[in-house]
């Protein structure tokens, strides 16, 4: 711990942690063995953390979150699994986040510059790629993977093993338990698909061409009432590369069938 590093001295640390240089961490806060934490992160008080955990560099986690439990799921019998979460990272109020099980990755895993408000849950063996937003009390069942600027209103719900695409959007209070292609909105109970994501699209900045293209596949994937299959063969016509080509690649991983 570097000079600059803050660790208030009614923390409990055990110490085979690890703590990176210029570390705040805040009264009352648990960090238990087998816990890295890397330079630069700020933790509030009341935080528990729980190993094996590998935490990157710049994260800020505030009260009351559980990071790193064991998870509720019957199978879990106390195996050695972990979670990994990348740098950046905002951890909001409450949030609550489980490690692997050694039936799927044995590791759950957050990846950089995401966004998690308050009360989230994220279950054992999901992934979260970069830049995704999950709004309070979104929720992720176990197994669930989470695209890039993939965005997750609140009281969102996604049920195990669910894949939601890059770029993505749920409206508020969305239950999620079919598999969302990249780009597409979503809302309701159950979800139903209703458009390309056009606006976080365009404030990402993408142009009206593509825009344009993302459009008219949305159309062939769900207005020309074609099998998943026919639709994909019709999109290849569209464009070999770029948006189309992920739009494809998410349509082909999809295992528990898309969000109609």
């Amino acid at each position: 711990m570097s000079e600059t590093g803050s660790v208030d001295s009614r923390a409990i640390i055990d110490p085979s942690a690890t703590i990176g240089e210029n570390v705040e961490i805040g009264p009352w806060t648990i960090i238990g063995p087998d816990v890295t934490i890397g330079e630069g992160c700020r933790i509030a008080s009341h935080v528990v953390i729980k190993g094996p955990t590998v935490i990157g560099k710049n994260n800020r986690i505030l009260q009351f979150s559980s990071i790193g439990e064991d998870t509720p799921d019957l199978k879990y019998k106390g195996e050695p699994t972990r979670l990994v979460i990348g740098d950046n990272n905002v951890i909001r109020e409450g949030v609550t986040i489980h490690r692997g099980t050694v039936q799927d990755r044995s590791e759950t895993t957050i990846g950089n510059d995401n966004l998690l408000m308050a009360y989230v849950h994220i279950g054992h063996d999901s992934v979260i790629g970069n830049h995704c937003i999950l709004v309070n009390n979104a929720s992720l069942a176990g197994h669930v993977h989470v695209g890039d600027w993939a965005i997750l209103s609140g009281y969102t719900l996604v049920h195990q093993y669910c894949k939601v695409g890059e770029h993505s959007f749920t409206g508020m209070g969305s239950g999620v338990g079919k598999d969302i292609p990249a780009y597409v909105m979503v809302a309701g109970a159950p979800a139903a698909a209703r458009s390309i994501n056009l606006e976080g699209l365009k404030r990402r900045g993408y142009n009206k061409q593509q825009l344009a293209n993302l459009s008219k596949a949305f159309k062939i994937i769900y207005r020309k009432g074609l099998t998943l299959e026919s639709a994909i063969e019709m999109l290849q016509s569209i464009e070999e590369e770029g948006e189309i080509s992920t739009l494809i690649d998410s349509l082909r991983s999809s295992t528990r069938g898309i969000v109609r």
